[in-house]
């Protein structure tokens, strides 16, 4: 910027609320490229998302310390003061709170900004009013426009906090001081929003919105409100008067007082400021309220100055190019800052001048000291970044990073301690976005950037648990201590609701208290709860009588409707017709309506079993008819009772078994196998659910195996699963093999099994030769040849059965019935 000669120069003076950045954001906006200094990190995030919305993401910066988008055709710029690219041309540049000149910590930051910067096509300095006869004396060619407050600004006396207005701010100086009012105003009026400049933008703006969407009617923040960060504030109480500068205690001055007061009315609506205090140091004085109302100020007759381009030829150099004295009336030398003092600290290490890099040095220096530890712990750190920026590859080691990174990321602990976490992540993140500090700065910035969303989202609920209290503020403008008189209200959720402020919870029929509420609450939410819903859980219990097959749902034992579990499935007389153990939930219910959900839930059950596995309701009508063989009916019931999944030997009565009702058993659907008898829609993984829900009503542990899985390592049984070495697989798969393998065998001769099917299915070697010596072959010996297996042969006795007998009663003549599977 320094390279071409200055633009037009306009300086908007002003106190606030005239309208100055909104005018700087409109004038950049009409340019083909421009940028903004600003004094907050805060302010610039704001300004940023604004000029976002008019111009799109790809086409606009933010450059703080911490924080750097830059999309590769960016053309807007807005920064913080101290991160304006200077060597950047662009056809606007403006300065927001130029009076910032007269700052002891960061005034010949603007001061250098003011002499130094320039657009190519306009420049504008943007400040107050004090700031005028300093511009006449540095910046003799800018054109001076001064603008009037919109609105006005009266004093409305001092209030104590139980009395203040809607829509305060109460401005504290400490972190300490703000917790204190803003915990008083929630025990007073339910709680109160907190901005502090230490916050991350992502918390503050958070913390804004609560106030701005009227959630608490209170705000309580330090000085850093008044730098132009707009909020919807009627009123300002000031908390104290006085704030420590960095060196001292000391009253603000009335320009102090009047950039923060006023805060208060925005745009066209009048604003007003006060105190807590009617005496002391903490009241106004009548020549202050004077001052403030007339915006009337003494002007500034100096601003701080220190060198904005030192020589880094030497250590040396640089030191005394920081310390020289200004040139020109008006200017003073900048008090030592921390930069300079941990320079200064550094300079007397003798390593630190063989390294030379005086650049890198000073460029370390320049890092803030963000978690406010003092120069002498602060210049350690420093030192060691610049040790790893002039040894090896010259970048900060990424384990360092990492693992600091990873120490800071804990969101556990109360407010001071995630804030004192963020303040360490900002070093960390100044240092991401230093381009050259780093192998892959583009990755560190993304883990900074996602420690500090993190970190700041934890704050902001921190602060919101710590400081508000909105049930609360709820409860005492609706009702006072009357339940009865609870605006309650049902969300779509099932979120139960006083004001929009949510208490607890309906899921299903079950009310359950919000969590985080205070046990002096609970009472009264739970009489509220008991008050007021019982309409609604006589007309759930309606609904879920007449519910549709589609709302209803069985995970486990649980029948759930709308996803909330409303009975239970106990042990019934038979697999398939299991109790109903309505949840406890429902006995808030009446009678007639427990007795109509219950039949509703057990007509669903039955209708389920008969859908999902048919062969089980058919069994256990076999097992009743008196007209069926006995050992038809034995082998009916055992598998029944296994739920249509059992082993051969555990069945012995099949054994006898005539091919009449064997062909029975086939065309109920159930297969009749070389090792077990199964009906193979049991596997199906919906049939193998509704199975495993029946058996664990009667506290059978059953597992399923993952879906599509047909063979498995061993481990915990699976429900249709056959453990035969080292592997379970699928039954129906086992009888395969089995088919297979008596298929390929020609009597007793040796044979050797396909080893495709095996493979196929998944089925190892080892596998594959103990299921043919379970299946009743033997191993012969081949030489180097493929395993060969010979029949052996199991003993399977039958009851001999006289061929006549077989025809000789009704059931008989079911054999020839086409019965179907469905």
């Amino acid at each position: 910027m320094a390279s071409f000669a200055r633009s037009p120069i306009t300086a908007v003076l002003g106190p606030t609320n005239t309208g100055k950045t909104h005018l700087a954001v409109e004038r950049m906006c009409g340019h083909s490229s421009g940028m903004i200094g600003f004094p907050l990190r805060l302010l610039a995030r704001e300004v940023y998302d604004r000029v976002v919305r008019l111009k799109g993401n790809h086409q606009v910066a933010l450059i703080t310390g911490e924080e750097r988008i830059v999309p590769p055709g960016a053309r807007w710029f807005l920064c913080t003061a101290e991160s304006m690219p200077l060597d950047r041309e662009v056809g606007f540049v403006a300065l927001d709170e130029a009076q910032l000149g007269a700052d002891p910590e960061r005034g010949h930051v603007f001061t250098d900004r003011i002499l130094r910067v320039s657009g190519r096509d306009e420049t504008m300095i943007l400040g107050s009013e004090t700031l005028k006869p300093m511009l006449r004396s540095l910046v003799p060619e800018a054109e001076v426009i001064e603008r009037p407050r919109f609105s006005t600004l009266s004093y409305a006396g001092a209030k104590k906090l139980s009395r203040l207005p809607k829509r305060s701010a109460i401005v504290a100086f400490s972190a300490e001081e703000v917790y204190a009012v803003a915990e008083a105003l929630r025990r007073l009026r339910g709680g109160a929003a907190v901005v502090m400049g230490a916050l991350s933008p992502r918390t503050r703006n958070a913390q804004v919105a609560m106030f701005q969407a009227g959630e608490v009617d209170y705000l309580v923040a330090t000085d850093a409100i008044g730098m132009g960060l707009n909020m919807d504030v009627a009123h300002v109480a000031f908390a104290s008067l006085s704030k420590f500068d960095g060196r001292r205690q000391r009253r603000l001055t009335v320009s102090e007082m009047a950039q923060i007061a006023g805060r208060a009315g925005r745009h066209q609506r009048d604003g007003t400021f006060g105190a807590l205090h009617e005496e002391g140091p903490g009241a106004f004085t009548p020549e202050e309220v004077r001052a403030i109302e007339e915006h009337r100020f003494p002007p500034l007759d100096f601003l701080y100055w220190r060198e904005g381009e030192p020589d880094l030829s030497s250590v040396d150099a640089l030191i005394a190019g920081l310390e020289a004295k200004p040139d020109r009336p008006g200017l003073r030398p900048a008090p030592e800052a921390v930069d300079l003092a941990v320079l200064k600290r550094l300079a007397d290490e003798p390593w630190v001048r063989e390294r030379g890099r005086v650049d890198r040095l000073w460029a370390a220096c320049g890092l803030p000291d963000f978690r406010k530890l003092g120069p002498e712990p602060h210049s350690r750190f420093v030192g060691r970044i610049f040790q790893h920026l002039t040894e090896g590859d010259g970048h900060v080691p990424h384990r360092w990073f990492a693992e600091e990174i990873a120490r800071l990321d804990n969101v556990a602990g109360d407010v001071e301690t995630i804030a004192a976490r963020i303040a360490a992540a900002r070093s960390w993140a100044y240092i991401a976005h230093r381009a050259d500090w780093l192998a892959e700065p583009l990755h560190w910035q993304e883990r900074a950037q996602a420690l500090e969303t993190r970190l700041s989202d934890a704050l902001h609920d921190r602060l919101t648990q710590r400081f508000v209290d909105k049930r609360t503020t709820a409860l005492l403008r609706s009702i006072g201590a009357d339940a009865s008189a609870l605006p309650v209200t049902i969300g779509p959720e099932g979120e139960v609701l006083v004001e929009d402020h949510p208490i607890g919870r309906l899921e299903g029929f079950r009310f359950t208290v919000a969590a985080d509420a205070r046990a002096t609450d609970k009472r009264i939410l739970l009489a509220a709860a008991e008050k007021r819903l019982g309409g609604e859980l006589a007309k759930r219990g309606r609904a879920l009588a007449e519910v549709s097959d589609a709302a209803l749902a069985l995970e486990g034992t649980a029948l759930l409707w709308n996803g909330n579990e409303v009975a239970r499935l106990t042990a019934g007389p038979e697999l398939t017709r299991p109790r109903i153990r309505l949840d406890r939930a429902l006995d808030r219910l009446d009678k007639p309506a427990r007795e109509a959900v219950a039949a509703r839930l057990a007509q669903w059950v039955e209708s389920e079993t008969r859908r999902l596995t048919p062969a089980l309701a058919r069994l256990d009508r076999l097992v009743r008819d008196p007209d069926a063989p006995g050992a038809l009916r034995a082998t009916a019931a055992a598998l029944a009772d296994a739920g249509g999944l059992a082993e051969r030997t555990a069945v012995p009565d099949v054994e006898a078994l005539d091919p009449i009702a064997r062909k029975f058993l086939r065309k109920l659907g159930i297969t009749v196998g070389t090792l077990d008898l199964f009906d193979p829609r049991l596997l199906k993984p919906t049939a193998a659910a509704w199975r495993a829900a029946l058996l664990g009503a009667r506290d059978v542990a059953v597992t399923l195996p993952p879906p599509g899985a047909s063979v498995a390592r061993g481990g915990t049984p699976l429900a249709g699963f056959r453990r035969v070495g080292s592997q379970q697989v699928r039954v129906d798969l086992v009888e395969r093999l089995a088919r297979a393998a008596h298929d390929a065998r020609a009597g007793r001769k040796p044979f050797v099994p396909d080893p495709a099917l095996a493979t196929s299915i998944g089925v190892t070697p080892d596998t594959l030769a103990k299921l043919m010596a379970r299946l009743g072959f033997r191993s012969v010996a081949n030489g180097e040849g493929p395993p060969q297996w010979a029949w052996r042969g199991r003993p399977q006795p039958r009851p001999k059965v006289d061929a006549p007998s077989r025809r000789s009663n009704a059931f008989a003549a079911l054999a020839d019935l086409d019965l179907g599977h469905g």
